[in-house]
């Protein structure tokens, strides 16, 4: 499968679609795509377009990485683990002490040495060690070679 016909096929015939099995290379391109995307919002500098882009490409991303994950003969449900971990991450961050650890003070931020922030601050660490390592793993995973046969989700797709 190559770059355009990935695109098309995730973004029109599977775009919420999370049955079934999805190849390495209709994951990566599609993938590629989304990557260039972000990248040029970002660069257009208007958040409104760049937010609705995000918001109009979670259900294709996680339908493609649900289907990638089934290929390899994991159950489709693991790609939300990440969304959760950084969900919580995102809950964690706020609290976290005003002008960063250590010289927080000096540099006029508000940061309090007290064990309500230390908390936080390890919270904080723990939490960003674990996006780390999953995100090792799950480049790993989505890496894999589909199985060869049919597995529980389906047969082996064309690419």
């Amino acid at each position: 499968m190559d770059f355009q016909t990935s695109v098309k096929t995730c973004l029109t015939q599977k775009y919420a679609r999370f049955e079934g099995r999805a190849s390495r290379p209709e994951y990566w391109w599609f993938i590629l795509a989304y990557v260039i995307g972000l990248v040029l919002f970002a660069l257009l500098g208007i958040k409104l377009l760049y937010v609705l882009f995000v918001l109009a490409m979670i259900v294709p991303v996680t339908a493609a990485g649900w289907r990638r994950l089934q290929d390899t003969g994991r159950p489709g449900w693991y790609i939300l683990i990440p969304v959760v971990i950084g969900g919580i991450s995102m809950l964690v961050a706020p609290q976290m002490p005003q002008g960063g650890f250590g010289g927080g003070a000096m540099m006029g931020g508000d940061f309090n040495s007290g064990p309500g922030n230390m908390g936080r601050v390890g919270a904080s660490a723990l939490l960003g060690i674990v996006q780390l390592v999953l995100l090792v793993i799950y480049a790993w995973w989505l890496s894999r070679p589909s199985q060869p046969e049919t597995n529980d989700y389906g047969p082996k797709p064309q690419n």
